[in-house]
């Protein structure tokens, strides 16, 4: 499926810019979301002039973008030589996965408690969302509907700090999804992984929400490591 260059646009109002911390939010945006879906491909060099002149941003906030996205492993900044997109490590991933599913499954327990009764209607049709995507093995159905329950999980558990710990994993964590998901993803149950996720929330199952998230990082690692073959 190609023709989906790249992820689907959230499910809210864009930002109008106001200042220099949103137009670098925007920035590393776009920045971020070439690099996960290989616009901007593993190893390549880039420098803040192009980047500033193929994203219409200024300097600054191109650069503090970069700096962020330094912070989450998808460049690197290499003194006096320059700046590469990061290649793909399937080690360092799986070594990432260890901390994503302590700090997933603290999240989903927290959504299941937290969440309020608009929030639970939203987790309910996300579900819904996620039962139709594997019926009809739907990937851009998939990816639009794995946006959305990742802010809304966020936004529910209301903790600032988990929040910002998955923030340094999603990007690398969604790039390596998309390099290799056409060939060794099991779409339809990944996406019914992730609805039992979004319903145990809904129904504020706190425990149930903790063995779903448990269940679906069993499901990404396993993903993980049939890009490679044996466990490295």
């Amino acid at each position: 499926m190609r023709e989906a260059t790249s992820y689907p646009k959230q499910d809210r109002a864009p930002q109008v810019a106001t200042g220099d911390s949103t137009l670098t939010e925007q920035a590393y945006r776009a920045i971020e979301e070439a690099i996960v879906t290989l616009d901007l491909r593993p190893g390549e060099a880039v420098s803040e002039a192009q980047l500033s002149a193929r994203f219409q941003f200024g300097r600054t906030p191109v650069r503090e973008a970069l700096q962020r996205l330094a912070r989450e492993k998808l460049v690197r900044i290499l003194p006096r030589r320059g700046i590469v997109v990061a290649p793909v490590d399937v080690r360092e991933q799986l070594r990432l996965l260890e901390v994503r599913r302590e700090v997933e499954r603290l999240i989903a327990r927290l959504a299941a408690r937290r969440a309020d009764a608009a929030e639970r209607r939203h987790f309910r049709a996300v579900a819904e969302r996620m039962e139709q995507a594997a019926a009809s093995n739907d990937g851009t159905a998939f990816l639009s509907a794995d946006r959305a329950l990742n802010l809304l999980v966020l936004e529910a558990a209301r903790n600032e700090f988990a929040a910002a710990a998955m923030a340094l994993m999603h990007g690398l964590s969604r790039r390596f999804w998309f390099i290799h998901w056409q060939r060794n993803a099991d779409l339809p149950r990944s996406a019914v992984a992730h609805a039992a996720l979004a319903t145990a929330i809904a129904e504020g199952d706190a425990e149930g929400a903790a063995r779903a998230s448990d269940a679906l990082l069993d499901y990404i690692e396993a993903f993980t490591r049939a890009t490679v073959g044996p466990e490295p």
